[in-house]
């Protein structure tokens, strides 16, 4: 039976070609990575492609506008129609894309992938190739409801990570890992074994508008992060990293400036809520996190910080009224809650 999939093209990457030391996106890659597949895929006369391309940028030149024409452009093309949808998106900012696509399609009934690449793929060190087939053999084999990201790291085994749980590559690396490294399955001879189970929860639908808000300040932690250099002057809503432990400095030793206790005071006399992630929700907490949160400041529990961005981006983008975002960030709406 033949299988009937889109293919949603952004650019990135496995969208680009490297001509004289520059790599840059190229409109004959995507019909290049097409190409590559039929020749080394022996059963694509079975698969049929449809290819729509409403982005072509380098993915670190994305903001959230993009995501609406993503999204946009994906509803247009009729989705329930076809038996896969695989978008191919540049490594920059994959983890932030797949994290808004698994929240505003939470409610989609086909599988959808994200297919990216850590070379161009006319380089022989690409992994793209590889990636989009395993994209392909999970709509063939396992056809499961979701946003999924299929991804090879160097002289590892392919893996498949849930969209929402996908973490940005670490430092000076482009390897890619799910949070608490809880990859959902692996890929390996052809065939999917589940490494850590699926998540149950009861099925929740929330209507959403592919509106996301861009005043949302990020604030990242660091030894000498001096508050006074912030301006809160256009924000709605602050989302604070974390340390990996949970924690922030609150304390006032070296001055209000120096002190995230003091700044939460200096945003509410704005009327801007402060948030914090990301952080895994135990009985003890450190004492710098109790006095934040005892201020007031809302931890986004047990998500990563590119689903808590992404999360309060689409909630202020799509709400108004405090009780429904407040209503929207509580609903585990996209398996974004890791156990």
């Amino acid at each position: 039976m033949t299988k009937h999939i889109l293919v949603v093209f952004t650019g990135g990457t496995i969208g680009s070609t490297a001509t004289e030391g520059t790599i840059n996106t190229s409109h004959s890659a995507p019909y290049q990575l097409i190409q590559l597949f039929q020749q080394h895929y022996p059963n694509h006369q079975h698969i049929t492609f449809t290819g729509i391309q409403p982005l072509q940028l380098l993915s670190e030149n994305l903001a959230t506008p993009a995501w609406t024409t993503l999204m946009t452009a994906i509803e247009s093309a009729h989705p329930e129609n076809y038996d896969g949808i695989i978008i191919t998106h540049g490594t920059d900012t994959l983890s932030f894309t797949a994290a808004a696509l698994s929240f505003y399609f939470h409610a989609l009934k086909k599988p959808m992938l994200l297919v990216s690449s850590n070379y161009p793929l006319d380089n022989p060190k690409a992994n793209g190739l590889d990636n989009f087939i395993c994209a392909v053999e999970f709509v063939l084999q396992v056809n499961e409801p979701g946003i999924f990201v299929p991804y090879r790291n160097p002289k590892q085994t392919m893996h498949l990570h849930r969209g929402v749980h996908l973490a940005a590559s670490l430092q000076l690396s482009g390897d890619f890992f799910s949070v608490q490294g809880k990859h959902y399955m692996q890929f390996a001879e052809n065939r999917f074994s589940i490494i850590h189970p699926k998540i149950t929860t009861p099925t929740i639908s929330v209507p959403l508008k592919p509106v996301f808000s861009n005043q949302i300040l990020l604030i990242k932690p660091y030894p000498g992060l001096n508050y006074a250099n912030l301006c809160l002057e256009h924000a709605i809503a602050v989302l604070h990293d974390l340390y990996h432990s949970g924690t922030a400095c609150a304390t006032q030793q070296w001055g209000d400036d120096y002190s995230l206790s003091e700044f939460i005071k200096r945003c509410f006399a704005r009327n801007i809520p402060v948030y914090m992630a990301p952080a895994i929700k135990t009985d003890d907490a450190y004492q710098s996190t109790r006095a934040l949160l005892e201020l007031g400041a809302n931890m986004l529990w047990n998500m990563s910080l590119e689903a808590a961005y992404v999360k309060l981006s689409l909630a202020y983008g799509n709400f108004t009224d405090d009780g429904q975002i407040a209503d929207f960030l509580a609903q585990n709406i996209a398996l974004e809650c890791v156990n």
